[in-house]
């Protein structure tokens, strides 16, 4: 079993597990608030002194890459956060041109990332996104629409991890931070379509057994239709919401149109 924080070899300085750390980072090992083995057991398995590890450390915090707090330990910082600032996701999220931008970028990212992981997956990578798949199905049995959301962003980020590239890992990334936090536009909508909850299992297993497959133009092709459809399904919901807003006024319009006017003639 390969383990994450292993012996540093030749010189053991602050600067050699400031470099570890980077590289765990920016390799997608660590994410965003995983925290780091307390200083005892971590200075252990790098094999290096306690001051020197604690210098280390501080170099990290002081550039923004971890964060410790008392009593909470040493944890990653959140860095996918600060590349879309809360004053710019405000603004894109009010301009419908951002939205389809949006939508756009991931169809094109997404298929190249998709084919990356199909022609780069590892053993583990295709054993964790055969794991994935089978948590999903299991979650769309249960009906488990919370889960299913989660998922749905776990299963994305981990085919960007296993297309091997970090430039694409960390910019997908940020991207779904925005889909989770369900800033350009709300799944619910699109879930409560007819057929909407079965075309995207069938669309993301799609995409993963391509992968698992190891066929790079299936998987592209899997990943931008997908996207293609969540566009499609969007403005469907959209107009259906609309068409179920106006309806419903409609309604109580009427409604109050049939009561006795109070006041009436006499």
């Amino acid at each position: 079993m390969h383990e994450v924080y292993t012996r540093i070899q030749h010189a053991r300085t602050a600067d050699e597990v400031v470099r570890r750390i980077e590289d765990l980072i920016l390799e997608g090992v660590l994410r965003p608030g995983d925290r780091l083995p307390g200083e005892r057991d971590l200075s252990s398995r790098l094999d290096v002194s306690r001051p020197i590890l604690r210098d280390a450390l501080k170099q990290l915090e002081t550039r923004g890459l971890v964060v410790s707090r008392h009593g909470d330990g040493t944890r990653v910082a959140d860095l996918i956060g600060e590349v879309f600032t809360a004053p710019v996701m405000d603004l894109v999220a009010t301009h419908g041109k951002a939205i389809a931008d949006y939508l756009e970028y991931r169809r094109e990212i997404e298929g190249i990332a998709a084919g990356f992981a199909a022609a780069r997956a590892t053993e583990d990578d295709r054993a964790l996104l055969s794991d994935i798949l089978a948590r999903m199905r299991q979650a769309h049995g249960h009906a488990d629409f919370e889960r299913e959301a989660a998922l749905d962003v776990e299963f994305h980020n981990t085919v960007g991890e296993c297309a091997h590239n970090i430039i694409l890992l960390h910019t997908l990334r940020s991207c779904y931070r925005l889909l989770a936090d369900g800033v350009f536009f709300n799944r619910g909508l699109i879930y409560a379509l007819p057929d909407a909850r079965d075309t995207l299992l069938q669309q993301h297993v799609a995409i993963g057994e391509a992968v698992l497959a190891g066929d790079p133009d299936r998987a592209g092709r899997a990943a931008r239709d997908h996207i293609d459809f969540v566009e499609k399904a969007m403005s469907e919901a959209e107009r259906t919401q609309n068409w179920q807003k106006i309806s419903r006024l409609r309604s109580l319009q009427r409604a109050a149109g049939q009561k006795p006017a109070q006041g009436g003639e006499r």
